[in-house]
């Protein structure tokens, strides 16, 4: 309890705020970027689509399911989830289509993936309608956060206030002022430090998640620290309990 109550008093209140800026009641700032994914090679989507001809519809909205024990998009958390099986996006940014064959998607956002595939199905559908949405953008969230895991976002964009909202936000021991993020895309790994304390993140390039983000949060010095101390105790106490356990043991053999 002594450590706990040390480890509260050394982090400053200023390391943890927020956003921190100027103190007026009502300030604005432009919104410089907006991300908008694109269908890339591996993605998995969940291909729906409707027409007057209901039998039809089944060729492509085929029920087949598996489980996943990826985290859902709740604030509930974890466990199993049933998903579409989906339609893979080979290397070469195709997938193949029932009736149509293979049609090139990649590069496309999904609302201009969904008009493509239509395009191609008034060919055997009568006023055909489909919806494409992306079933593996995920993130992974990592370190000094109430719940770490791996999160799939159905919406297909998120921002970084978004993503550790879901984690449960940081604890009291994470840094606020240099969250890591890792973005690896085109075969680059980049690394990014972002500072939650500063309106400057709403500025950043990595302020919306890429699919497949890890977000890294690091602990402050001041656990880091007071996890060295424990470590360097507990062979200490240890000695001293055994110490202690023998000599009441030499003690009550004596009184005998």
């Amino acid at each position: 309890m002594t450590i706990f109550g040390t480890l509260i008093s050394c982090v400053s209140p200023k390391s943890i705020v927020y956003f921190q800026g100027d103190t007026l009641r009502l300030s604005s700032q432009q919104v410089d970027q907006i991300y908008v994914p694109v269908i890339q090679s591996n993605d998995i989507l969940s291909i729906v689509v409707g027409s007057l001809n209901t039998e039809a519809n089944e060729v492509f909205n085929t029920p087949n399911t598996f489980t996943t024990a990826s985290t859902n998009y709740s604030p509930t958390g974890g466990g199993a989830r049933v998903q579409p099986l989906g339609y893979l996006v080979d290397s070469d940014g195709s997938i193949e289509v029932p009736l149509i064959g293979k049609v090139k998607i990649a590069g496309l956002r999904t609302t201009d993936a969904a008009d493509t595939i239509r395009t191609r199905l008034m060919n055997f559908l009568k006023e055909p309608s489909v919806i494409v949405r992306n079933l593996n953008f995920k993130v992974s969230v990592l370190g000094e956060v109430n719940r770490p895991a791996v999160y799939v976002i159905p919406d297909e964009k998120i921002s970084l206030l978004e993503v550790l909202s879901l984690a449960g936000d940081l604890t009291i021991y994470g840094r606020r002022d240099n969250i890591m993020i890792i973005r690896e895309e085109n075969g680059v790994r980049n690394y990014a430090r972002i500072d939650l304390t500063s309106r400057d993140i709403f500025r950043s390039p990595f302020y919306y998640l890429h699919k497949n983000d890890i977000i890294y949060i690091e602990p402050i010095k001041t656990k880091i620290n007071a996890t060295d101390r424990n470590a360097q105790l507990v062979p200490i106490i240890t000695s001293i309990v055994a110490a202690v356990g023998t000599l009441g043991i030499l003690i009550l053999n004596f009184t005998r």
